[in-house]
């Protein structure tokens, strides 16, 4: 892992675009901003497409991140909403690319997995989990923005992990399934303070 990194997560809407910045380095993990890109105010698909790839744009070039974490979509059963959602997210890498990173993906599952131990975590849990680990104490008004940070959280956990993975010689432990909050501390002592 690099001395610090700043995380840019995204959390992709045609309504509402969340948006998430941490930094990390090898003593601790802290939101450096979090926000939402409001959409609805523009009629037209295409406009809304626009205004996402200048915020990602204007994000990348104010904090200069060394990564860029995308939600993958959720396949719901409206294609349309599919198509649309698709394409926000295709210009939100787009827009990171053009700045020479690389935007990974994360399923909504997984992002609830890394971050709070359950798959199945509500978005409320994951919140809570995010104020306990990065010490956020204000309350948050749209769930689209803890939603990026949360992305931008579990990049770090996941390529943490691989670094660690590929660092030691051990052989591979597999790992118990968490299936209660003492559980998962115990299993992941390092994200609790």
């Amino acid at each position: 892992m690099k001395e610090n990194q700043i995380i840019l997560g995204i959390d992709p809407g045609t309504l509402v675009m969340g948006y998430g910045l941490i930094s990390v380095n090898k003593s601790n993990i802290t939101l450096i901003e979090m926000g939402v890109l409001h959409l609805s105010k523009y009629k037209e698909h295409p406009e809304r497409l626009q205004h996402i790839f200048k915020k990602m744009e204007s994000l990348i070039a104010l904090y200069k991140p060394t990564a860029v974490a995308i939600e993958a979509p959720f396949f719901g059963k409206n294609v349309q909403s599919m198509l649309k959602l698709g394409r926000a997210q295709g210009v939100a890498m787009a827009a990171a690319m053009m700045a020479g990173l690389q935007a990974e993906e994360y399923a909504p599952r997984k992002v609830k997995q890394s971050v709070t131990g359950q798959g199945n975590a509500t978005k409320e849990q994951v919140w809570k989990m995010l104020q306990h680990t990065l010490n956020i104490v204000d309350d948050v008004k749209f769930m689209d923005a803890t939603d990026a940070v949360a992305v931008a959280l579990c990049h770090h956990y996941q390529h943490r992990t691989a670094l660690l993975t590929q660092t030691t010689a051990a052989p591979k432990l597999k790992k118990k399934k968490s299936s209660s909050w003492e559980s998962f501390v115990q299993q992941n002592p390092d994200r609790v303070k």
